[in-house]
């Protein structure tokens, strides 16, 4: 039986909690924690985990030899120093997107995970969707051809007040804006589809929210080493959150969610319906399996049966690292106004999260913070994942 704690007990802690529960046969959680006890213990109580002890301190579960895995799902500027202490303490870690604040911290985090040959997953839950898995298939199998060109639209949208969380909002605390915290998802699919990219431009801007250092849209060029090109736009200004990934291929093109168009050249260069390849695809797609466990419930089964059959991960802290270093290249090319040429290593101005405070742009300046709000349920006006 894998012992698990969380660490953070907020708005996506209900999440990991249910995961866990659903697999019983597997683990157990055992430990809750955060820095307000009273809410940690509404949370106990609210997931019939009564009998779970609650500490505000996480210096506990690192203490506590009978704990095997920690969720983390505190803000993203903490993630470095919990996920290093735990790991040395001998604990698996699952940490909340993003990884941490800086290529640096990320660069720790790994190396301390090697040292102790304990395991490091990156929250990444997108991954997990039915709909993703069997595109990336399509794409492995290159029934399309080369994708000579991939779209993604990371369209969210979210109020003004949303910022006003004390940790919100800020490069200090949050780390950045839409880009880090909303496109992660779909950078990560990117990467994790198409690999990375040798050059990145970009531009971002604040246009919404005035309560907010970071940006709330970002648009990026992606070129690869072979001529090929990705655009990525990040925004939490959009209404009806309509969300895409769209894989343009020498026969044809697919996307999340599924469509499938193909098309052949006439005589004299126009395009033709190609229904032939069309079918194939739409077969394909249609044939491959659906998988047992979707979203964070798919990535924490993954997590725990690595942990139980010693097997890698399918989100470890190396890719967790690499969406974290195309997301840094985009706030290095809008904030210096240039291509920033990959990978990005330690001479970096933004390698470090002191760097991207010294480097980036401000928008505004943030006057106004509340602890927390009256509700923490999460809504969406799209879904992509279907």
């Amino acid at each position: 039986m894998i012992n698990v704690a969380i660490v953070g007990v907020g708005a996506i802690s209900p999440a990991h909690i249910e995961a866990y529960k659903k697999f019983e046969e597997l683990c157990q959680i055992t430990t809750l924690c955060d820095i307000d006890l009273e809410k940690a213990r509404e949370k106990s109580k609210s997931y019939n985990l009564r009998t779970v002890p609650v500490f505000k301190d996480f210096d506990q579960i690192c203490e506590d030899p009978d704990i095997d895995l920690v969720s983390i799902c505190t803000p993203p500027s903490t993630h470095a120093y919990i996920a290093i202490r735990l790991l040395k303490a001998g604990k698996h870690v699952l940490i909340e997107k993003p990884m941490a604040s800086s290529l640096e911290e990320c660069d720790e985090i790994n190396k301390v995970a090697a040292e102790e040959n304990r395991i490091v997953s990156v929250i990444a839950q997108n991954r997990f969707f039915t709909p993703m898995m069997k595109v990336k298939q399509v794409l492995d199998q290159k029934l399309i051809g080369k994708v000579v060109h991939s779209q993604v639209d990371s369209y969210w949208w979210r109020g003004s007040c949303y910022y006003d969380l004390w940790w919100r909002g800020t490069w200090e605390k949050e780390g950045g804006g839409c880009t880090l915290n909303h496109a992660v998802h779909h950078i990560d699919i990117l990467q994790w589809m198409n690999g990375m990219p040798q050059e990145v431009t970009a531009v971002m801007s604040n246009t919404s929210h005035d309560n907010a250092e970071v940006e709330d849209i970002s648009v990026a060029i992606l070129k690869y080493a072979d001529g090929t090109m990705a655009q990525v736009t990040s925004s939490v200004i959009h209404h009806g959150e309509e969300q895409q990934l769209i894989f343009q291929g020498e026969k044809a093109r697919v996307s999340v969610p599924w469509k499938v168009y193909a098309s052949t050249s006439t005589e004299n260069g126009f395009p033709s319906k190609d229904h032939s390849t069309e079918q194939t695809l739409e077969q394909t797609y249609n044939n491959l399996p659906s998988l047992n466990h979707e979203g964070h419930g798919g990535q924490i089964y993954d997590v725990l049966t690595a942990i139980k059959e010693n097997k890698p991960v399918l989100v470890d802290g190396i890719q967790g690292r690499q969406t974290l270093e195309l997301i840094t290249a985009i706030y290095k090319s809008a904030s210096e106004k240039t291509t920033v040429s990959l990978p990005l290593d330690a001479s970096d101005h933004f390698y470090s999260k002191e760097g991207i405070m010294e480097h980036t742009i401000y928008f505004n300046e943030k006057t106004y913070q509340v602890e927390e709000f009256g509700t923490e349920r999460i809504t969406t006006g799209g879904e992509y994942s279907s």
